[in-house]
Parts: structure tokens; C-alpha cells; sequence
């Protein structure tokens, strides 16, 4: 069990985007990063096809999985994880003792 999910709110805590709040999108547990909606935007030139228009896109770019904490429920600040069994479940708890449920479990 990981200590984040997609679908967690979380809070940037290094970078250039250090601060900023936003919902993990997508995490890559191989390459050790995560995309955050909202955050670390690039923007890529496309061309033209017959399916799309061209132009300047936005997209999020990974950022690395050590810079990104998850906030808790109750007080909205980063918390550390750690695992409880509770009503015989193994579930994430933060520092306030509040339960971290993901938007998509």
C-alpha cells in the first residue's frame, strides 16, 4: 500500500511550484514522480491535424514523488502518513488521526 493515490489532495513542497495545492493525476512508482493537476505546466507547440487544431498546448510534467505531500482532511496542512488497521482495514492516517480516503477509493 502506497502512501499516495491518485486522486489525493496534495501540496508541492519544493520546486518552483513549491506551495501550490492541487489532485494527483497520475503517479509512476518506477520513475519515482507524479503529475499534479494545475501544476508545473509546459507548453508544447502542435501541429495541425486532421483530428486536432494546432497551437500552443498546456499539460502538467511530472514532478518527482519526493516533493509532493498529502494534505490532511481535517486542518488542510501537509501531513506524514503512516498505516492503522482499523475495523479490520488497513487504512491511511494522518498526523490529526483523521482517515486519508482518495477521491477515486
Amino acid at each position: 500500500m502506497n502512501r499516495l493515490r491518485v486522486g489525493d489532495q496534495v501540496l508541492v513542497t519544493a520546486g518552483n511550484h513549491k506551495g501550490k495545492k492541487g489532485r494527483l493525476a497520475k503517479i509512476d512508482l518506477e520513475s519515482g514522480r507524479v503529475i499534479v493537476e494545475g501544476v508545473n505546466l509546459v507548453k508544447r507547440h502542435v501541429r495541425a491535424t486532421s483530428e486536432s487544431a494546432g497551437g500552443i498546448q498546456q499539460k502538467p510534467a511530472p514532478i518527482a514523488i519526493s516533493n509532493v505531500m498529502p494534505l490532511d482532511p481535517e486542518t488542510g496542512k501537509a501531513t506524514r502518513v503512516r498505516f492503522e488497521t482499523r475495523d479490520g482495514k488497513k487504512v491511511r492516517v494522518a498526523k490529526s488521526g483523521a482517515i486519508i480516503t482518495s477521491a477515486e477509493s
